[in-house]
């Protein structure tokens, strides 16, 4: 018995599957457009593709990410491969992305680290957009920086990746700009079930969920250059508790950006001068 297309994606919408979402799915195992779909809605899908189709919409329906069943994520106009070893780019981070690029257009040749990068979405979209800037990236899980560094080659961007947390692979080094999208969501907060596909690391420090930007905030100073810009993404209700943070180890013109939703989702300030260590 042959499945069409129409049937196809009926019994996927029956099974839970967003309509637009099992229209990508089932474009994407045939190797067509979603145009095409609409043309030849009678046509029947061959059983190896339908068999496919049938396991991913299985697990978007559970709640799986579409980038990791298709493994990959635009963001800020670049193709990233994606896996569940990294977060999946978000729309909201472009906004940390604007900020950095400001200031990194201030300054010839700057120096610009990303810290805890993931599928490597930020640095590479700074060093593709500014590519006279020196950026390095790090991230405390080897499997994330694969991802980044395979980013990074098939792009063709010169990124420095390093592996530790945080400041620890940088010692003795400063920068002009630094940024991080670290793990913000307190521990129980009731959103984590929704993203149980993606790491944990990556999402929650546990606890309050302020832990990791406090240890970034701390250790920025012997890391930055007099005037340097730290600039941090955090969950909407945390702006002020950052900027908080950021005046109490002497950071100035501490300010918030707001995403295309209106959160306030990034806050940073510079670095009145330069600390030792």
């Amino acid at each position: 018995m042959t499945t069409t297309v129409d049937a196809a994606l009926r019994a996927a919408a029956a099974a839970g599957v967003d309509r637009l979402d099992a229209q990508l799915l089932l474009a994407e195992v045939l190797g067509q457009s979603r145009t095409w779909l609409f043309a030849h809605g009678d046509d029947a899908v061959p059983p190896a593709a339908l068999a496919r189709f049938q396991d991913w919409a299985g697990r978007r329906a559970a709640g799986e990410p579409f980038a990791y069943l298709v493994g990959r994520k635009e963001f800020h106009g670049l193709l990233l491969d994606v896996s569940p070893a990294v977060l999946v780019p978000r729309p909201d981070t472009e906004t940390l992305v604007a900020w950095a690029l400001e200031r990194i257009r201030e300054l010839p040749a700057a120096r610009v680290a990303d810290l805890g990068t993931g599928s490597g979405a930020i640095a590479l979209a700074l060093k593709h957009s500014e590519a006279g800037a020196h950026i390095t990236a790090t991230d405390v899980s080897p499997d994330a920086l694969a991802v980044a560094q395979g980013n990074a080659r098939r792009l063709a961007l010169d990124v420095e990746f390093l592996a530790g947390p945080w400041w620890t692979p940088l010692a003795g080094r400063r920068f002009h700009v630094v940024a991080s999208n670290p793990p913000y969501i307190a521990g129980n907060d009731h959103h984590l079930a929704a993203l149980a596909h993606e790491p944990r690391l990556a999402l929650t420090p546990e606890g309050d969920g302020l832990r990791s930007l406090r240890e970034i905030i701390d250790g920025a100073p012997a890391h930055l250059e007099p005037g340097g810009w730290l600039l941090l993404e955090h969950g909407h209700d945390q702006a002020a508790a950052v900027a908080q943070l950021l005046a109490g180890r002497g950071f100035t013109d501490v300010s918030t950006r707001h995403d295309l939703g209106g959160n306030a989702r990034c806050t940073g300030g510079r670095c009145a001068k330069a600390a030792s260590g």
